[in-house]
């Protein structure tokens, strides 16, 4: 590629010497990886890539793609080296301030939709409120936002960086007013009386060993206090699942997302309550059980 006349490469010869290159390099979803920075890049969409295959690129151009090429190879993750990442068919911003949000946290989202969508209780219900613990990017609250339009949430988070993050993105999918954020460690931050009829959370849950195995691109560059757990990986979901019915009214419903083998203690810690008539867990798309979903029981 250095030794290519100025505006002698187009987009499909540069789109296959980086993913050859990435590939070389040892880079995660290489061809991914090349067609996003470079649609980046180019300021078109993955698809222009294609109908666009014979274009030629500017010497400026060629400069722009080859720095990110160089930070991808040096780990960097692709969502925050474009600044964006799709989840649940939206367009999220990301920052080094944030967790990047993963396809299975879809997961949560879904399990959330089936109990709203299918319990008479909460479908009676106008002005309905839910509660986000540790809200990240944004993504999950905001999805649910936009697919329960009747709903407004108070969404927590211990980290002022990542809330700006979440605001922003509200504000980009049009939820904001239904939105209201919140500085807190967990349930810090609410009055005694507050009462949700959804509670949903996707905290650190990474455990220390699986950390330290963890590849660079995460280690390196995501947020730790976004991902580590502690040594068994439920530093802060201990403590929430022993509080969150505290917080729910009766009917509602907590889901929390989990690392593949803690559903059983999770599950295990909100029975300890008592206060639940249903314990369940809810798998991915990889048949893991990934979200632990409760229904707090009726009555006081």
């Amino acid at each position: 590629m250095a030794g290519a006349h100025p505006g002698s490469w187009t987009i499909l010869e540069v789109l296959r010497w980086a993913a050859a290159y990435f590939q070389d390099k040892g880079v995660t979803e290489p061809r991914a990886s090349a067609e996003v920075l470079l649609a980046h890049a180019l300021g078109v969409s993955r698809l222009d890539l294609y109908l666009r295959y014979d274009q030629p690129l500017s010497p400026e151009e060629l400069a722009t793609f080859k720095a990110l090429v160089v930070r991808r190879r040096e780990g960097e993750p692709t969502a925050y080296l474009t600044g964006h990442k799709e989840f649940w068919s939206l367009d999220f911003k990301v920052t080094p301030a944030v967790l990047i949000p993963r396809p299975e946290t879809e997961t949560l989202v879904q399990a959330v939709l089936e109990v709203f969508k299918k319990t008479e209780n909460i479908n009676q219900k106008t002005g309905y409120q839910g509660l986000e613990v540790g809200v990240g990017s944004g993504a999950v609250v905001i999805a649910l936002a936009r697919e329960l339009p009747e709903t407004s949430w108070v969404a927590l988070d211990l980290s002022w960086p990542a809330l700006v993050v979440a605001r922003d993105n509200a504000r980009r999918h049009q939820v904001a007013p239904r939105l209201h954020l919140v500085q807190a460690d967990l349930l810090s931050a609410l009055r005694p009386e507050a009462r949700f009829a959804l509670l949903v959370a996707n905290l650190p849950y990474v455990p220390d060993p699986v950390w330290r195995q963890l590849p660079g691109e995460i280690k390196d560059f995501e947020p730790q206090e976004a991902l580590r757990g502690g040594a068994d990986g439920l530093a802060l979901l201990r403590p929430l699942a022993r509080q969150a019915h505290l917080h729910l009214q009766p009917g509602g419903w907590l889901a929390l997302e989990v690392a593949g083998g803690q559903a059983p203690e999770v599950m295990a810690l909100l029975r300890e309550t008592r206060t639940y008539d249903r314990v369940e867990t809810v798998r991915d798309y990889l048949s893991i059980e990934r979200v632990v979903r409760a229904r707090r029981a009726d009555g006081d």
